[in-house]
């Protein structure tokens, strides 16, 4: 649907417009109620001290029959009126809310971000994908001999060691931490039980981007999880895995990104995007998978 600034600002006065007037009707016509009470009231008395008297029990009957037809009218006003204002708030609010979303800053979309990101990182601009795959680490434990050697070998060096490791490889290799308990006082017991401890630590490989999915209460109120099965479907993850068979994508549900007014939020490595849907979402998936 084309947005129409001056249809939106037209709806939003008539909203204000509708509500202010309601709410006018319904404080006056309470006012007058309560203004007019006392002196029906004293009518009343007055005329059923001489009830006895057939003209005033005639006009005591009448007066009665009138002040009820008045509440009956007045309770029929303040029904209309309230769904008059709730009609003219939901009009101001949608036509508010609407306007505010157009005149912020448009965030880029996922495509566009990727596709910016792959052309920053093109072998003629002077790079290259700076996510890459990790090394197999039974090619590349240099790295492991070095950090120990700047670490040193005690027991209490271990989340600094497991912290290094899981930043140069994206996960603990199985290779890598026998190499640890080779050459330290580490113990398997000791990983086994501070990476499983630690959410921080990973066990197994990652993809080649890493797609966290904010699952925070705006986004999760938002469709958060909807954006996560379908995310998991398309890419066929493995009930109990997170990353796909072809190893492109891992998906990590985080707690809060800081984005919450562009709920439902995804950020894949560094970029970020919100207001998705299920669609939007696998479509920026594709694009990147296309150009890995």
């Amino acid at each position: 649907m084309t947005f129409d600034p001056e249809l939106a600002r037209r709806g939003a006065r008539w909203g204000a417009w509708g509500a202010t007037l309601c709410v006018a009707l319904l404080i006056g016509d309470h006012t007058l109620a309560v203004w007019r009470s006392s002196g029906e009231a004293s009518r009343v008395e007055q005329l059923e001290e001489h009830r006895s008297d057939a003209e005033a029990a005639l006009r005591l009957h009448e007066e009665r029959e009138r002040q009820t037809a008045a509440s009956v009218a007045r309770e029929t006003r303040g029904r209309i009126a309230a769904w008059l204002l709730l009609l003219s708030g939901s009009l101001f609010v949608a036509s508010t809310t609407w306007l505010s979303r157009q005149r912020e800053p448009r965030s880029p979309s996922l495509e566009e971000a990727a596709a910016l990101r792959l052309a920053l990182m093109a072998p003629g601009n002077g790079g290259g994908l700076s996510v890459r795959r990790p090394t197999p680490p039974s090619e590349d434990l240099c790295f492991v001999d070095e950090l120990i050697d700047r670490r040193g070998t005690g027991r209490e060096g271990a989340i600094p060691i497991l912290q290094a490791i899981q930043s140069h490889y994206r996960y603990l290799p199985d290779d890598a931490l026998r190499r640890v308990c080779e050459r330290t006082e580490i113990t398997p017991a000791q990983i086994a039980g501070t990476s499983s401890f630690y959410a921080q630590f990973r066990r197994s490989p990652v993809g080649l981007y890493v797609v966290r999915i904010c699952h925070g209460t705006a986004c999760h109120v938002a469709g958060a999880e909807q954006i996560t099965q379908e995310l998991r479907r398309h890419l066929a993850i493995p009930p109990a895995a997170d990353t796909d068979p072809d190893r492109r994508f891992t998906l990590d549900a985080v707690a809060c990104v800081g984005c919450c007014s562009l709920a439902p939020v995804m950020m894949i490595e560094d970029d970020t995007a919100g207001r998705l849907t299920p669609a939007s979402a696998r479509q920026a998936l594709d694009v990147l998978a296309a150009r890995a």
